[in-house]
């Protein structure tokens, strides 16, 4: 099998050190490191640290994309239940990977979109997407009668992606799943009922 280029050893380790560390806190120094590459290494591939924080965002949201498909927009399952499936996906990942690290989207909302035009463009395309899968989840619920036909499932699906990346925040300041377990059980016990 082919040694991994010096490229893709950037991104994905740059992708680990980024979401540790934060936009901010990760320098090319740090990225090169974990990656353990030259320093010249960076420079070959991407034009500026931004650059790669674009590269590195869009790889991250495919891996989100992946489990939108698996759970939200997965025609098989009742709506509510993607829906649910959606947000235990969330809650299992960060689980996985720690809470102190968050979520990656909603760390570059927090600190990168005051620092570069384009990865906060990025950024609201992203969450964009998100408020369309969730529409199209809660547009299936209503057809089926699992919510009343009144609900605006465009405004909801905003509200509801929005609290969820203030949940995740506050679960990743607190460093406990308690915000985003709280979350689950507000909107499925209370808010979609």
């Amino acid at each position: 099998m082919a040694k991994p280029s010096h490229r893709e050893k950037i991104l994905t380790e740059g992708l680990r050190v980024v979401h540790e560390r934060g936009f901010g806190g990760a320098s090319v120094r740090d990225i090169v490191e974990a990656a353990g590459v030259p320093q010249g290494s960076f420079t070959n591939h991407f034009v500026s640290k931004e650059a790669f924080c674009l590269e590195i965002l869009d790889r991250y949201f495919e891996d989100v994309r992946g489990t939108i498909e698996r759970t939200l927009r997965n025609d098989s399952l009742p709506p509510l239940k993607r829906l649910r499936a959606y947000v235990d996906a969330q809650i299992k990942y960060l689980n996985r990977i720690g809470w102190r690290n968050g979520c990656l989207v909603g760390n570059f909302s927090a600190e990168a979109s005051d620092h570069s035009e384009l990865i906060r463009k990025r950024l609201v395309e992203i969450y964009e997407e998100l408020r369309q899968a969730v529409a199209y989840c809660l547009k299936a619920a209503v057809k089926l009668g699992e919510l009343p036909r009144k609900t605006d499932c465009d405004e909801l699906a905003g509200f509801l992606i929005a609290s969820l990346q203030g949940a995740i925040l506050q679960s990743k300041t607190e460093r406990s799943a308690v915000p985003t377990e709280r979350y689950k059980h507000l909107i499925f016990s209370t808010l979609l009922r």
